[in-house]
């Protein structure tokens, strides 16, 4: 083949990856709005600091260690990865005109990048979980170890060439090597740190707990769902021909189909189950269809695609009524989305995809959720004895912004703008006295 058009093809794969790794990292931005529109506003500030601050840890460690816990280059056997650390040097042109039959089409660096954005959305469901009562800094030191070690070793045993990959299970996009085991992780926080004070009442009626924002949430799920077309779409990894054009395409029809018959389907059965259409029910069915195509997005015609979106869309209504009835609270229902969701999409692969068995998908799930629960309940609860993970009963009340952050998302509507306006104040007051009347324990009352 002709040089110039081997590295044109490089080229053109190589930006596709970048674009796609654009989406699915502006999808931290739809995991943080969706997020602070399902809290209270008092606590706000707080998950969106966890939001930011998640990214740029999972970035940080992945980088260093992770990438290469997942993808080794010279691991242990199929089931221990080996570990090395940094990045290596991006692919010659050498290599690429090669000729030979595994020589890159993309570069290196791309790779990296999309793979750490993935990291990141990973730890992101574990984030709204735990919302209103879990510490800033015990959640940052847990993102150290799941992003860097956790998550990766699970990671390898499926795209990293392990065992899982050796035996067959099937996962496209990651509906359980992304989005379930996020789930696995956040079920095992959820169980350590408890529900919000008030959730549950003592015969076990379910409190309902509005969020402060539900225009802020909905504008966070159609963040999620455009991100959504770099997280599978890019995962076919390759455009640079007819062929793959065409599958990429395809990938963006089914993914967006499974989105808005799940968000449809979840709004129609709340309304029969509550009768009232419930928002952010369709919010969570909207993402649970996305979720559900996303261990098999390529192959499912559009039809079949609508299907398994529609089913993820009652599978998540069911999924938070039960869950509330188990008393395990998760304030934006991250757990079923990702974790209930996700486990009817491995299944639904089978559908479409011929190399997939009913005992592969089986043990795929069960070992990469088990892995998943087991280790980020040991590190958590390790972590809990040295620096506690809740915080207290008084600092739940007046709202984490306050005690975690030392603000207020919005300070016009706190106690303080009741009395007067605080930047009315004569000249001789200080930037730093009017910036203590908004961000003091006793200004929010």
């Amino acid at each position: 083949m002709d040089p110039m058009i081997i590295e044109l093809g490089y080229a053109l794969d190589t930006f596709y990856f970048l674009m796609c790794t654009a989406l699915v990292m502006w999808m931290a931005a739809g995991f943080a709005m969706l997020e602070a529109g399902l809290v209270r506003s008092k606590n706000t500030v707080e998950i969106l600091n966890k939001n930011v601050l998640l990214y740029g840890v999972a970035c940080t460690v992945y980088l260093f260690i992770g990438y290469n816990i997942m993808y080794p280059s010279a691991p242990v056997n199929s089931l221990i990865p080996g570990i090395d650390f940094l990045l290596g040097e991006d692919h010659t042109l050498e290599s690429v005109l090669s000729g030979d039959e595994d020589a890159p089409y993309y570069s290196s660096m791309a790779d990296f990048i999309f793979q750490a954005v993935f990291a990141a959305a990973t730890m992101s469901i574990v984030s709204g979980a735990v919302a209103e009562r879990m510490r800033l800094w015990p959640f940052l030191v847990f993102a150290i170890f799941m992003v860097s070690v956790i998550y990766p070793v699970s990671g390898y045993w499926k795209w990293g060439g392990g065992f899982l990959d050796e035996m067959g299970f099937q996962d496209f996009a990651g509906s359980i090597v992304v989005h379930a085991a996020g789930a696995a992780a956040a079920l095992a926080a959820v169980i350590l740190v408890g529900a919000r004070k008030g959730k549950y009442g003592p015969k076990g009626e379910v409190r309902p707990i509005p969020g402060a924002n539900l225009p802020m949430a909905t504008l966070g799920m159609f963040i999620l769902w455009m991100g959504w077309f770099g997280f599978n779409g890019g995962s076919e990894l390759k455009i640079a021909n007819l062929e793959e054009a065409n599958a990429v395409a395809q990938i963006f029809v089914n993914t967006n189909a499974a989105a808005a018959s799940g968000a449809v389907v979840a709004a129609l059965f709340a309304k029969f189950l509550f009768g009232k259409t419930d928002i952010t029910m369709t919010i969570n069915g909207a993402l649970a269809g996305l979720v559900s195509i996303t261990a098999e997005p390529l192959l499912p015609s559009p039809g079949l695609s609508v299907l398994i979106g529609a089913v993820g869309g009652i599978v998540v209504v069911v999924s938070v009524l039960a869950l509330d009835k188990l008393k395990l609270d998760d304030p934006v229902g991250a757990i079923s989305v990702h974790g209930s969701a996700g486990i009817w999409g491995i299944f639904a692969v089978m559908l479409s995809n011929s190399e997939a068995t009913f005992m592969g998908q089986l043990i795929g799930t069960l070992v990469i959720i088990s892995w998943m629960f087991v280790a980020s309940f040991v590190v958590l609860f390790i972590l809990n004895l040295i620096m506690p993970l809740r915080v207290s009963e008084d600092e739940e009340l007046e709202g984490m912004d306050i005690h975690e952050c030392g603000m207020l998302a919005y300070p016009e509507f706190g106690p303080a703008s009741q009395a007067s306006d605080p930047y009315q104040d004569s000249d001789s007051t200080s930037s730093t006295t009017r910036s203590s009347r908004v961000s003091s324990p006793a200004a929010a009352g």
